[in-house]
């Protein structure tokens, strides 16, 4: 899995993107301080928490772009995240908790 973090926007104080690999999927998510709860954070948005939700490093950074001013060549480090993952399959563990969780995948 990889995180990269940034200033927010929009609402957002923070925007987290990277690639997760059991997912196989990019995600995006902004954070904001919770209103109530001092040292925590509220998700405002969180995209990717499906299988293959999202499959491009372009779109997750399409996504996040509402949150947060990104780098240039972001779509890029993302993408070599993910190509770094490409000899990495699931422990016991983890596929057994995707068959739990997504059933005829």
């Amino acid at each position: 899995m990889s995180r990269h973090v940034f200033p927010g926007r929009n609402g957002a104080s923070e925007l987290a993107i990277g690639w997760d690999r059991p997912l196989q999927s990019f995600f995006v998510q902004a954070l904001r301080p919770h209103p109530h709860l001092d040292d925590e954070d509220e998700t405002i948005a969180w995209h990717g928490t499906s299988l293959r939700e999202i499959v491009t490093a372009r779109e997750a950074v399409t996504i996040a772009s509402h949150w947060a001013d990104l780098p240039g060549d972001l779509a890029i480090i993302l993408e070599t995240d993910r190509l770094k993952t490409l000899g990495q399959s699931d422990g016991e563990h983890q596929a057994a908790m995707k068959r739990r969780l997504f059933p005829g995948q």
